[in-house]
């Protein structure tokens, strides 16, 4: 018997309705913790990963400042301290009309479903001549020994970069590429070879982190000229190759390593699905999470159409937010409550920037704009928040409200 037919099953092992949640990221983990915590749903978890990445402690992987399992938490230890099922699969097909998920292993019946599968990347011309820190997990490790070498080498170029979305405002992630370009380079101060090095950070856009204020923008402009840090910016990309990046005016960039985070895009999944999706691919929802056109679809995070200013961006507390407002709205419809949870009053960018021996706090929302170097502190918070992340999600501690 599969388990949609036992799902189905008048009398089966449960009367309380069925959550599936598909994604073991943020979004998707936040959803099913607090799904579970609702105490009258059987809630399942999806994940094509048995582990739950800490995205933002990965930008130290390279530079050996973190091992690659430090920046896991087993989703099996997860599920065992909420409660709630874990299945490691990967999701072939989504027939919301049908109320079911197909896996490669097993469909899955559901009452309500919470999409958090995340986003694919944009594909340039020659993407494979690149390394991504907001890649699949291993890259960063590939990014280590790729850099291990030019050190062992002694000398080299180093271009970081990342791209968007043009379909999409909301679809770039672009502090990484800065955490990891500052992280390398004190790196290479410490090794006493920086001279022999350059570093150069590339993006199409004309002021790339624009997003997160003038000021921020200012800042980040003083600390690469400050590092010695050349930029190549304002000019579309054409194409990648081998040896570097080549630029839509017939200009390049020479590189013996390229790290580039491209911009976000549509997940495949979705564009197989029966589901509404924008121009750029992403799941059309309604301020509350709901999936445009259903009534027991939510998304939550990089996997849905995000709605709002311009400067709006994909970020994980955001997509934490809509997993903990999905879970409370399915609470909310199945008891016949009226009221609902939005994530539009919470969009706003919030970034600890991590430099390597320092960082930076900028927050950009409706109203406010702050940047707040913290040198040398801000660099042990942003570690200390990397065993918060992991102590709150196993229920060790509580977890503090917007953190």
């Amino acid at each position: 018997m599969t388990d949609i037919d036992r799902a189905r099953r008048p009398g089966g092992p449960s009367s309380r309705k069925r959550a599936l949640v598909i994604g073991g990221g943020f979004a998707g983990v936040a959803a099913a913790i607090d799904l579970q915590k609702q105490g009258r749903f059987d809630v399942t978890l999806v994940s094509d990963r048995d582990y739950l990445y800490l995205y933002p402690t990965s930008i130290w992987i390279p530079t050996r400042g973190l091992r690659f399992e430090q920046a896991q938490v087993p989703l099996e230890s997860i599920s065992r301290a909420h409660g709630f099922r874990l299945v490691v699969d990967r999701v072939e097909e989504i027939r919301s009309a049908d109320g079911v998920v197909r896996c490669t292993q097993a469909e899955h019946a559901y009452d309500y479903l919470v999409l958090a599968t995340g986003a694919a990347k944009m594909r340039h011309p020659g993407i494979e001549n690149t390394l991504s820190i907001c890649g699949v997990p291993e890259t960063s490790l590939e990014i280590r020994d790729r850099l291990d070498a030019l050190i062992v080498k002694g000398s080299g170029s180093i271009a970081v970069g990342f791209g968007g979305n043009p379909k999409d405002t909301s679809a770039v992630r672009g502090g990484p590429a800065f955490e990891l370009l500052f992280n390398i380079d004190v790196l290479l101060r410490r090794k006493k070879i920086r001279d022999r090095f350059t570093l150069t950070f590339f993006a199409p856009m004309a002021e790339p982190g624009e997003r997160m204020g003038r000021r921020a923008l200012t800042m980040m402009d003083r600390m690469l000229a400050a590092a010695r840090i050349a930029k190549r910016v304002g000019i579309p990309i054409a194409a990648f190759d081998p040896e570097g990046v080549q630029f839509a005016d017939g200009g390049r960039l020479d590189a013996d390593l390229v790290l580039f985070i491209p911009g976000a895009a549509g997940h495949p999944i979705m564009a197989a699905s029966d589901l509404p999706l924008n121009e750029a691919g992403f799941v059309r929802i309604d301020d509350t999470g709901l999936v445009e056109g259903t009534s027991n679809v939510y998304a939550a995070g990089d996997v849905a159409a995000l709605e709002g200013p311009r400067w709006r961006a994909k970020q994980g507390h955001t997509a934490e937010v809509m997993a903990r407002n999905a879970a409370f709205n399915i609470a909310a419809a199945e008891s016949g409550r009226p009221e609902r949870k939005g994530y539009q009053q919470h969009l706003s960018i919030v970034c600890l920037m991590d430099t390597g021996n320092g960082a930076a706090l900028i927050y950009r929302g409706r109203k406010n704009n702050l940047v707040i170097p913290l040198p040398v502190v801000g660099h042990w918070m942003k570690r200390a928040w990397g065993t918060y992340a992991r102590q709150t999600t196993l229920g060790r501690i509580p977890r503090l409200p917007g953190l």
